[in-house]
């Protein structure tokens, strides 16, 4: 052997001794599902099987399946987890609440998922429900539940799971607000999320546990404080704010992974419309060295599972005569996008504020507010069938009515405007009133002018006087911080559904015309 030889033989030596205690793990992982077990259009909402045969659809159970399997095919040794979120967005969460997606989870074969917000919307009873019939563990580290007994055995804050040879610690997060968000009754406590996580880490360090994966639906923002925040994090699997991440998309919203430190965090936007795929490289002591992948688009290129298909389409058959029933026209496709309606005047919003509005006028009402966050999808242009309506409104919210102050409803519109960076739900889509705002100030200082429609004319609003006001019933009970209507006046919560509320209106308007019309402007 030559002295070159020998010190190729040396090099190649000394090169193979770190990768051989290299790992690596692909994980693969899903957020904010929504119920969207059948495929969905470019809007996010429901897509007809003549436009999915045309290769028009996205995402649908039947697709995950199948992608889900070529990525397992791709390496020997991954995960998959799910974001949160599973709950609410069409008629399969109304009719069989967590059942469909208990069972769709299961044949995909997740080894975890986090507590989404939305998975508290009926409760802890449904919550329970879904623990039980699903065959994985369901984690959320930053909430005490030791005082709800539905779900005190049932949760877990985090959990270790062993994967290719290694100890992974999962560790799960929910919303701070979801007290705000949803309906977790009174006996859980929602806390800060980055002394949560950190707890967790060192109790998993402690057991020699040093490839921790946090499952986050906190939102984009909040996972990267929670990475620059602890140590010890190696990969955050968001969801809550939909989150498009890619590594060469200009209009993606960050890279994927987004890189803090040493923490990989990611996010697959929502809807079931990309199944996310990271591979990720840890050194001995756990260390993440290496991070790469991309969220895969669940078009038309990727093959439904006939069994999944068929399965989806028996589960479907008790909602086709709602999902169905057409209802109205509108002209032009109606933007609901939430990257609209979470930061602006949009036209799914004037739609319903004007609906909400028109319903009680008679009463005296004088201003319609609709959280942002409550509308869920767009509508396409041509018939509107009441399944799109549903997937719009899903939430089966009834109209509320009540009385408050001028200075309630300006405190209302500064709670809306408050957290718009973060994309939080809570933006006010209004009618009956407009109002200007600076993104640019400190929250809670951001509402400018803001002035009522009386009489036909618009006038200043006015902090003393007394104003009739439409809403959700969601919103007049407290939710999206909306606290200042909890003690408001004459408040009677159990109006029509908005749903059908809208839905009329459309009628009533056909063919509708989507408009805005600067009642909310953003200045500096």
């Amino acid at each position: 052997m030559t002295p070159r030889m020998l010190i190729s033989v040396a090099a190649l030596a000394v090169c193979a001794t770190p990768a051989a205690a290299d790992y690596t793990l692909t994980i693969l992982h899903t957020n904010d599902f929504h119920a969207r077990f059948e495929p969905i259009s470019k809007y996010d909402s429901g897509c007809s099987e003549e436009d999915n045969q045309a290769g028009e659809c996205f995402g649908g159970s039947a697709r995950l399946v199948t992608a889900i399997a070529e990525a397992r095919a791709r390496t020997n040794n991954h995960i998959l987890v799910d974001g949160g979120d599973q709950f609410q967005g069409t008629l399969y969460y109304t009719y069989y609440k967590g059942k469909v997606a208990a069972e769709m989870m299961n044949k995909m074969g997740y080894d975890a998922m986090t507590v989404g917000n939305h998975e508290f919307d009926d409760g802890p009873e449904v919550l329970r429900g879904f623990t039980e019939a699903v065959r994985f563990p369901i984690l959320m580290s930053n909430a005490d539940i030791s005082g709800e007994p539905l779900l005190n055995d049932v949760i877990r804050k985090s959990v270790v799971i062993e994967r290719g040879g290694a100890r992974l610690g999962l560790i799960g997060l929910t919303p701070q607000d979801t007290d705000e968000l949803a309906s977790p009754g009174p006996n859980v406590v929602f806390t800060d999320p980055v002394a949560a996580v950190q707890a967790e880490v060192d109790a998993l360090t402690a057991e020699g546990v040093n490839k921790i994966i946090v499952l986050s639906h906190s939102g984009y923002g909040v996972d990267q404080r929670v990475a620059a925040g602890t140590t010890g994090v190696d990969v955050i699997v968001g969801g809550h704010s939909n989150t498009y991440l890619h590594a060469d998309d200009p209009d993606a919203a960050g890279p994927y992974p987004t890189m803090v430190g040493d923490t990989a965090i990611v996010q697959a936007y929502a809807y079931g419309k990309f199944l996310g795929e990271l591979n990720v490289t840890f050194d001995e002591a756990g260390v993440v060295t290496d991070a790469v992948g991309a969220p895969l688009i669940m078009d038309a290129a990727v093959a439904e599972d006939d069994t999944t298909k068929a399965r989806i389409t028996e589960l479907g058959a008790p909602l086709d005569e709602i999902r169905r029933m057409v209802v109205a026209e509108t002209g032009a496709p109606i933007d609901g996008d939430r990257a609209s309606c979470r930061a602006g005047e949009c036209e799914m919003g004037n739609l319903v504020a004007d609906a909400m509005l028109e319903r009680v006028r008679a009463q005296g009402i004088q201003i319609a507010i609709q959280n942002g966050g409550g509308l869920r999808a767009s509508i396409d242009a041509g018939d509107v069938t009441m399944g799109e309506v549903l997937t719009v409104l899903p939430f089966q919210n009834t109209l509320s009515t009540f009385q408050v102050s001028g200075q309630a409803i300006r405190d209302a519109l500064e709670n809306g405007v408050s957290q718009v960076e973060d994309g939080a739900g809570r933006f006010p889509q209004v009618a009956g009133l407009k109002f200007s705002w600076d993104p640019s100030a400190e929250a809670g200082t951001r509402v400018r002018e803001v002035m009522v429609r009386d009489a036909g004319s618009w006038v200043a609003l006015d902090p003393a006087a007394t104003y009739g006001v439409v809403s959700n019933n969601y919103v007049r009970n407290g939710g999206d911080g909306y606290a200042m209507f909890r003690d408001a006046m004459d408040a009677y919560d159990f109006g029509p559904d908005l749903a059908d509320v809208t839905a009329e209106f459309l009628a009533e308007n056909a063919p509708y015309a989507p408009y805005t019309d600067g009642r909310i402007t953003a200045v500096e």
